[in-house]
C-alpha cells in the first residue's frame, strides 16, 4: 500500500505543478498568445513546416522525448536507491526539465523554428552559435549509433516485439493520409488504430490464451520470432537506419508525426494498465505462483545505498544517470528542431513541452517502482524461484552487470508482473512491454535523424559565405556559387544532410564495441565506443540550452533565475562527472575517452566565458530582429 501511496502522491505532486508553475510560466513570464504568429504557418511547406492539432503534436513530442531514457536511468540510478532517484525525477522534473523544455519550445518558435544552436547566435554570437552545433552533431550522432544496438538488444532479448513494431508504420500511415487529407476527427481513428496495435502485440506474442498459440500460427510466428532473435546486430542498424533515412526526408504528417502519435496512445495505456496493476498488487498482491499464495508488493530496493558495488559517487553522477525523466539536453533538440516548426499557435506550448516532460517524469516514477518493487514478485526465466530482497540482491549486484541490457530487462519484467496483478497471460504482458520500450526508441531514433539532418543543414549554412545564404525552404543553389562551396550547399539539402546523418552513424555503428574483437557477432555495437560520454554530454546540452534561454529573458527584462538557477546546476554537474571521467579514463590508457571529454570540457568552458563576458552588456537589449522572408520562404 505505501508503493501505491507513493505513485498518488508523486502523480498529485506533478499536476500540481503544470497547475501552478507551469500556467505562471506560460502566461506571466513567457506571455504565450493564441494570436501570435507561428513559424507552421509563416515557413508551411507540409513537409518540415505543418500546422498540427496541439493532440498530435504531444504525442510526437513526448514520444521523441521519452525513448529509452526514462526507463534506463532511472532503473540504473535507483542502485543509490529508490529515495533518491525519486526525489531529483519530481522536484527536477518541476523546476528544471519542463522549464527547459518549454523555453526551448518558445523560443524556438519565436525565431521562426530555428534549433537551439541557431538561436544561440542570435542570443548570444556567431562563436557561441557555431560551438553549440558542432556539440549537437556530435550528440545526435552518438544517440544514431547507439539507439540502433538498443533496439537490436530490445528485438534479441523480447523477440516478441518486432512484429508489432513494424506493423505500426502502416497503421501510422493510414492515419496520417486520413488525418491530413481527409482531415477527419481523430477520435474514432485513435481508438481503432490502439485496438489494432493492441492485437499485434497479442499477434507477435504467438496468440496466447487460444488454440492458435499452439497450433501451426503459434508455431509460424515462434519460428519468425527465433529468426528475428538470431539476426546480427549490425544488420538491424542497417536496416534501422535505412527507415530513419526514408522518415526524415518525407514530409512529418506521413509517418512521423502519426508514428509517434499512436506510440503515445500505446504508452498511455500501457501506463493505464501498469497503474491498474499497481492497485492490484497493492491490495492483494503479485501474480500467484502455482498453488502458493500472492506475493505482497512492497519496495525490495533500498530508499538509500551510498556505496553500491562499482558505482561512481551519487553526487554527480544520479544528475546525469537520470537525465530523461527529470531534465534532459536532447528534449532541447525535439523543442526546436521538430515540435516548434508543428505548433498551431503559442499557447500549445504549455501542454507540449511542459505537460509532455512532466509525463515523461511520471513514466520515470512508474520505472522506479517496477524495478525497486514490481521486481521483487519474481523473474521466472532468468531467476527461477527467487523472490523479494533475495531476487533484487542477485540483478542488481554490481553496476558494471545493470549497466549493459539488464536495466531494461528488469523494467520489462518488473513491469510484467504488476500486469500479472491483473491477470494478464506473462508473455503479453512482457510483449506488452517490450514493444513499448522498442517503440520509444524508434521514436526516438527517427525524430534524432531529422534533427541530425537539421543540424547539419544549419552547420553547413553557417560554413557557406554570405551571398550563399541558405534558408529553410531553399532547393536550389544560388546563383554564383563555386564548385568549391557545391559540396556544402547539398549538406544543405534535406537528402544530402540526411545521408550524411545515417552514413556517419553507421559507420561509428557498424565498429565492434570496446573490447571485443572484431567479429560478425560484434559488428554493429560501436555506438557503445563513445557512450561513456553521453550521459555528461546530454546534461551539458541541457545546461547551455538553459543558458540560452536565459539570454532570452535577460534581454526582455523577464525573471532570469527560473532558467539561470537550473542552468548552473546542469553545468556544473555534468563538468564535474566529465572531469572525474577524464581522470578515470586517462589513468587506465583510454585516450579517445579522455581526449573527447577534455574536448567538451574545452567548448563548455568556450561558451561559459562568452556568455559571462557579454552578460553585462545584454541586460534589456534585444537582439537584432530577425530579417524579412523571402519570397522563397513565403508559404506556397
Amino acid at each position: 500500500m505505501n508503493v501505491l501511496l507513493l505513485v498518488l502522491g508523486s502523480a498529485a505532486l506533478l499536476v500540481g505543478g503544470y497547475l501552478t508553475y507551469g500556467r505562471w510560466l506560460a502566461r506571466t513570464v513567457f506571455r504565450l498568445s493564441p494570436t501570435a504568429p507561428v513559424p507552421s504557418e509563416e515557413l508551411r511547406d507540409d513537409v518540415d513546416y505543418v500546422p498540427t492539432p496541439p493532440a498530435i503534436v504531444f504525442g510526437h513530442h513526448f514520444t521523441s522525448i521519452a525513448g529509452t531514457g526514462p526507463i534506463v536511468g532511472p532503473a540504473l540510478a535507483i542502485m543509490w536507491g529508490w529515495g533518491p532517484a525519486l526525489v531529483w525525477v519530481l522536484l527536477g522534473a518541476i523546476f528544471m526539465g519542463a522549464v527547459h523544455d518549454m523555453a526551448a519550445l518558445v523560443v524556438s518558435i519565436r525565431n521562426r523554428g530555428m534549433t537551439v544552436g541557431e538561436v544561440a547566435g542570435r542570443l548570444l554570437n556567431r562563436r557561441v552559435r557555431l560551438l553549440f552545433l558542432v556539440l549537437l552533431l556530435f550528440a545526435l550522432w552518438i544517440v544514431l549509433a547507439i539507439f540502433g544496438w538498443v533496439i537490436a538488444s530490445v528485438f534479441v532479448q523480447f523477440p516478441e516485439s518486432t512484429l508489432p513494431v513494424f506493423l505500426q508504420i502502416p497503421i501510422a500511415v493510414w492515419i496520417g493520409l486520413r488525418v491530413h487529407r481527409a482531415g477527419r476527427n481523430l477520435f474514432w481513428p485513435s481508438l481503432i488504430a490502439l485496438a489494432v496495435m493492441i492485437l499485434t502485440v497479442w499477434l507477435g506474442a504467438g496468440c496466447p490464451g487460444t488454440a492458435w498459440s499452439g497450433g501451426s500460427v503459434g508455431a509460424a510466428i515462434q519460428g519468425f520470432n527465433a529468426t528475428v532473435a538470431a539476426w546480427p546486430v549490425w544488420a538491424w542498424v542497417a536496416v534501422l537506419l535505412a527507415y530513419c533515412y526514408v522518415a526524415s526526408v518525407l514530409p512529418v504528417w506521413v509517418l512521423l508525426q502519426p508514428r509517434d502519435y499512436i506510440n503515445s496512445l500505446q504508452l498511455v495505456a500501457s501506463l493505464g494498465l501498469v497503474v491498474a496493476g499497481l492497485v492490484a498488487a497493492a491490495f492483494f498482491g503479485g501474480p500467484a505462483l502455482a498453488d502458493a499464495p500472492r506475493p505482497p508488493l512492497e519496495f525490495v530496493a533500498p530508499v538509500l545505498d551510498l556505496h553500491p558495488e562499482h558505482a561512481p559517487p551519487i553526487v554527480p553522477f544520479l544528475f546525469v544517470t537520470i537525465a530523461c525523466g527529470a531534465v534532459s539536453g536532447f528534449h532541447c533538440l525535439v523543442s526546436s528542431g521538430t515540435s516548434s516548426k508543428q505548433l498551431r499557435c503559442e499557447t500549445d506550448a504549455h501542454p507540449v513541452g511542459y505537460g509532455s516532460m512532466l509525463l515523461e517524469a511520471f513514466l520515470a516514477i512508474l520505472v522506479i517502482v517496477a524495478v525497486g518493487a514490481g521486481i521483487g514478485l519474481g523473474w521466472a526465466d532468468a531467476h527461477p524461484g527467487m523472490a523479494g530482497t533475495a531476487l533484487w540482491q542477485t540483478v542488481y549486484a554490481d553496476w558494471k552487470q545493470v549497466t549493459g541490457g539488464t536495466a531494461i530487462a528488469a523494467f520489462v519484467v518488473g513491469s510484467g508482473n504488476l500486469l500479472g496483478a491483473l491477470g494478464i497471460e506473462a508473455t503479453f504482458g512482457r510483449a506488452l512491454m517490450g514493444v513499448l520500450v522498442a517503440s520509444f526508441a524508434g521514436t526516438t531514433l527517427d525524430t534524432a535523424t531529422r534533427l541530425q539532418r537539421y543540424v547539419v543543414q544549419e552547420l553547413a549554412a553557417t560554413l557557406l559565405p554570405a551571398g550563399a545564404a541558405w534558408s529553410p525552404r531553399q532547393r536550389r543553389p544560388r546563383a554564383g556559387m563555386s564548385p568549391l562551396q557545391m559540396p556544402l550547399w547539398v549538406l544543405t539539402t534535406p537528402h544530402g544532410a540526411t545521408l550524411l546523418a545515417v552514413g556517419s552513424a553507421f559507420l561509428l555503428a557498424i565498429l565492434p564495441a570496446p573490447g571485443k574483437p572484431w567479429s560478425y557477432e560484434a559488428l554493429g555495437t560501436g555506438g557503445l565506443i563513445l557512450w561513456p560520454l553521453f550521459g555528461a554530454t546530454n546534461q551539458l546540452l541541457a545546461g547551455l540550452a538553459l543558458l540560452v534561454a536565459s539570454f532570452y529573458l535577460l534581454r526582455r527584462g523577464l525573471p532570469v533565475w527560473i532558467a539561470a538557477a537550473p542552468m548552473v546546476l546542469m553545468l556544473v554537474m555534468p563538468a564535474w562527472a566529465l572531469a572525474i571521467n577524464l581522470q578515470k579514463w586517462w589513468a587506465g590508457g583510454n585516450w579517445l575517452l579522455a581526449a573527447v571529454a577534455a574536448v567538451m570540457l574545452a567548448l563548455e568552458a568556450w561558451m561559459v566565458l562568452e556568455a559571462v563576458l557579454l552578460w553585462p552588456r545584454a541586460r534589456g537589449i534585444l537582439e537584432e530582429p530577425l530579417p524579412p522572408l523571402a519570397a522563397a520562404d513565403q508559404p506556397a
